[in-house]
C-alpha cells in the first residue's frame, strides 16, 4: 500500500480543526432563559444535568457525532490517496485460446486444468477496460469460435461458463489459424464498413492468450497475422498417470475355441505405481490383476476367455492417478460376417479360384464368379452403385466405372479417372523388397517367386508401394474416397503363357486370405474392428440395405443416421468414450468401440520444451497482464456516502447509543 499527499501543510491545518469543531459542538452549553411552570418541578431532577452553571457540558455518547468524525476521517483518508500495485491488460483487443483437449481433465491443478484456465480467462476478462473487445476460442484436434469479438463482459463470460471439457486430442494449428484470421480481418476492417465509403484504419494487432497444457506439436506453418501470441501453460508441479494405451481381443493361436484380452499400460509419472486392473464380459467381472507399472516403459497384460461369439468387453485401471479418462478402455466382439466378394475374370483363373475354395477362404468371404462380360451389363452399373459387395477382383479386366467397394486388380489398371498410370513393360522384374507390416503382406515370403514381365506402376497421390523390384513397383495400394483400391503390375494366369510362379508358391494363397481379411473387412482372429478414436468418422459397414440407420451411444442417446444415397454411410459423432450400436431397420447390425489410446494425450508431465514454436517465431511461457496502480479512492467516497447517509437517518431519527 502506498500513499500520495495532494495538499500542502495550511490545508492540512485547516482540515484539521474540523473535528475539533464538531466535538465543540456538543460541549458548548446553551444559554436559556428560566421560566418556570408548575410542570416543571416534576421533572426537575431528571432534567437538572441540562441547567448546569458550568461553561461546558459533559459529553454524551451520541451516534450522531460518530458519524459525523467518521465522515471527516474517510474524507481525509482518500485525501491522502491510498494505492496498491495490480495487473491490467492493454493493447485493447484480446482472442483467448482455450485448450478443452483430454489432458485437461487432469487434475494435478484443483479441480482440473480446464476449470483453472477458465479462472484465469475470466479474471483477464474482468481487468479489460471499457471499449475493449475479446474474442474466445475453444479447442482440441478441432477449433470451435465460442464467442466472436465483442465489448460485452457479461456475454464473454457466459460463454466462457459453456465452455466443456472433451476427449479429443491437441491439435493447435486450427484453432491459429481460426483466430488470426478473424483478428486480421477484424483488424483491417474487413468486417467494419464505417458506411461512408472510407476504409477503416487499421486496428492493432490483437493479444492471444493461449491457455494449455502445452501438449501439442510445434506448428511451424501455422499463421500469425495480426496476432501476438502469449502461452500460459496449465499444469502442476509432479503429475502422475497411468494410462490404457490398448485394448483389444483376438482368437488364441493354440486354441482356437478361445479369446486372448490383450492390454498395454503406460506409465507417465516419476516412480512406478501399481495398478489394480479389472475386466468385465458384459457389465461382469470376470478376470482381475495386479500390475506394476515400471515409468516410460510399456506393461503388456493378457487375460483368457473361453470361445464367444459376442462379447462386450471392458477393462478398468485403478490407479488413483491425475487423469481418469484413460482409466477405462472398450472392446467388443460381434458374430463373425462373411465378406461378399465378387471375381470378376476375362478368363476362369484357375489358381485363384483355389485358393478362394479353401476351408479359411470359404470362412471369411461368400464369393461369386463373374465373366468380363458383366461389366457392360445395367446389373452391374446397379450393383456398383449399391455397394453390394465389400471386394472387387478384377482379373485381367477394367470396369467403366469404379465400384462402391474395396477393389483389387490382377494384371489391370483401374479406370483413368482414379488417378493410376503405369510405365513400359520390363521383363523379368527381380523382386527386392515388400512392405512387411502392410496387413496384404503380413508373413509372406517372396523371395523365391518369379515373373515373366510387368508394367511397373504409378500410384495416385496418397498411394503405397508394397511390392518393389528392380523395375519399378508391382504391386501399390491407394485411398479413394472411404474405400482402397490394390494393384498388381502382372498377371497371375494366363490361357496362353504363364506369367509367374507365384500361384505355385505357398505365399499366394496367404496373400489372397489377406486380401479377404483386409480388402473384404472380415477377420477371425480379431474383435470385430479396430478401436475408433473420439472425433473420428466411422464407416458404417452392414447397414447396405437398411432403410433406416440408427446409432446409439454410450449414454443411450439415439441419433437418425442420414445416409445421403451412400453405400456405407458415415458417422462421426464419437465424442463419448465407451461401445456404440448400430441400429438397421430396428434391429442390432454392429458395434463399434471409441477409446482414446493416445500416448501424447495420456502424458500430462510438463513440456520438455521451455518454448513453443508457432509459425516462425518461439513463444516462451508469457505475462498475460502488465503492471498498474489501484487506488482506494474510489471506494473510500463509496463508503463515505453510506456514512453520510446514515448520519442523515440518525439526526431524522434522533437515534442515540
Amino acid at each position: 500500500m502506498q500513499w500520495s499527499n495532494p495538499l500542502t501543510w495550511w490545508q492540512w491545518s485547516v482540515l484539521a480543526t474540523v473535528p475539533p469543531a464538531i466535538v465543540l459542538l456538543y460541549f458548548l452549553r446553551l444559554r436559556r432563559a428560566p421560566q418556570e411552570v408548575p410542570s416543571t418541578y416534576l421533572w426537575l431532577k431528571s432534567i437538572e444535568d441540562l441547567h448546569v452553571n458550568s461553561l461546558w457540558q459533559r459529553l454524551r455518547r451520541s451516534l450522531l457525532l460518530f458519524l459525523q468524525l467518521l465522515l471527516v476521517g474517510l474524507l481525509a483518508l482518500a485525501l491522502l490517496g491510498p494505492s496498491w500495485r495490480a495487473s491490467t491488460l492493454h493493447g485493447g483487443r484480446y482472442v483467448f485460446l482455450i485448450d478443452t483437449s483430454a489432458s485437461m481433465a487432469a487434475t494435478d491443478v484443483s479441480p482440473t486444468r480446464l476449470d483453472e484456465a477458465k479462472r484465469r480467462v475470466a479474471a483477464l476478462i474482468d481487468e479489460m477496460d471499457s471499449g475493449d473487445v475479446a474474442m474466445i476460442v475453444s479447442f482440441a484436434d478441432q477449433a470451435r469460435v465460442e464467442q466472436p469479438f465483442t465489448d460485452n463482459h457479461y456475454e464473454l463470460e457466459r460463454r466462457l461458463k459453456a465452455i466443456e471439457q472433451t476427449s479429443h486430442r491437441t491439435s493447435i494449428v486450427e484453432a491459429l489459424n481460426v483466430a488470426a484470421g478473424l483478428a486480421g480481418a477484424t483488424r483491417t476492417g474487413i468486417d467494419a464498413d464505417p458506411g461512408n465509403g472510407e476504409r477503416p484504419a487499421a486496428q492493432p494487432r490483437a493479444q492471444m492468450f493461449i491457455f494449455s497444457d502445452g501438449k501439442f506439436a510445434d506448428a511451424p506453418k501455422a499463421t500469425l497475422a495480426g496476432v501476438e501470441p502469449i502461452l500460459q501453460t496449465v499444469t502442476g508441479d509432479e503429475p502422475r498417470n497411468v494410462a490404457i494405451t490398448q485394448f483389444d481381443a483376438r482368437r488364441q493361436e493354440n486354441a482356437r475355441d478361445a479369446w486372448q484380452v490383450f492390454a498395454r499400460l503406460e506409465n507417465f509419472s516419476v516412480a512406478p505405481l501399481p495398478v489394480q486392473l479389472e475386466l468385465y464380459v458384459d457389465d461382469e467381472l470376470a478376470d482381475a490383476q495386479q500390475v506394476n507399472v515400471a515409468v516410460d516403459k510399456p506393461t503388456g497384460v493378457a487375460f483368457d476367455l473361453p470361445d464367444t461369439e459376442t462379447a462386450r468387453l471392458e477393462l478398468r485401471a485403478k490407479t488413483g492417478d491425475h487423469l481418469a479418462v484413460d482409466d477405462r478402455a472398450w472392446a467388443v466382439i460381434d458374430p463373425p460376417r462373411r465378406a461378399k466378394v465378387v471375381v470378376v475374370s476375362k478368363t476362369p483363373n484357375e489358381p485363384l479360384e483355389f485358393a478362394l475354395s479353401t476351408e479359411s477362404g470359404q470362412q471369411l468371404a461368400e464369393t461369386t464368379y463373374q465373366s468380363a462380360a458383366w461389366l457392360e451389363t445395367p446389373d452391374y452399373r446397379s450393383t456398383a452403385a449399391a455397394g453390394q459387395f465389400d471386394l472387387c477382383i478384377f482379373d485381367r479386366c477394367q470396369p467403366p466405372e469404379m465400384p462402391q467397394a474395396n477393389t483389387l486388380f490382377l494384371g489391370a489398371l483401374p479406370p483413368e479417372t482414379t488417378g493410376w498410370k503405369v510405365e513400359a513393360v520390363a521383363d523379368v522384374p527381380q523382386i527386392i523388397d515388400t512392405d512387411r507390416a502392410h496387413p496384404l503382406m503380413q508373413l509372406l515370403e517372396l523371395g523365391d517367386v518369379l515373373v515373366r514381365e510387368a508394367t511397373p506402376l504409378v500410384p495416385p497421390p496418397g498411394g503405397t508401394v508394397l511390392m518393389h523390384s528392380s523395375a519399378g513397383p508391382l504391386l501399390a495400394i491407394a485411398p479413394r474416397q472411404s474405400y482402397e483400391d490394390a494393384v498388381l503390375a502382372f498377371p497371375i494366369f494366363d490361357d496362353a503363357q504363364v506369367p509367374t510362379n507365384w500361384p505355385l508358391r505357398l505365399s499366394f494363397p496367404l496373400f489372397v486370405l489377406n486380401a479377404l481379411e483386409y480388402l473384404g473387412g472380415r477377420g477371425l482372429d480379431v474383435a470385430s474392428r479396430e478401436t475408433i478414436r473420439p472425433g473420428d468418422a466411422v464407416v458404417l459397414e452392414q447397414v447396405r440395405t437398411a432403410r433406416e440407420i440408427d446409432v446409439k451411444n454410450p449414454l443411450s442417446k439415439q441419433v437418425r443416421v442420414d445416409r445421403a444415397d451412400a453405400a456405407r454411410p458415415k458417422y462421426d459423432a464419437t465424442d463419448q468414450l465407451g461401445v456404440y450400436e448400430v441400429l438397421a431397420d430396428g434391429k442390432l447390425a454392429e458395434r463399434f468401440s471409441v477409446n482414446l489410446f493416445d500416448s501424447a494425450e495420456s502424458d500430462i508431465r510438463p513440456r520438455a520444451q521451455a518454448a513453443v514454436k508457432l509459425g516462425q517465431a518461439e513463444i516462451q511461457e508469457g505475462q498475460a497482464t502488465g503492471v498498474s496502480r489501484r487506488y482506494a479512492w474510489k471506494y473510500l467516497l463509496l463508503v463515505t456516502l453510506v456514512v453520510l447517509l446514515g448520519e442523515w437517518y440518525t439526526y431524522h431519527r434522533r437515534v442515540s447509543w
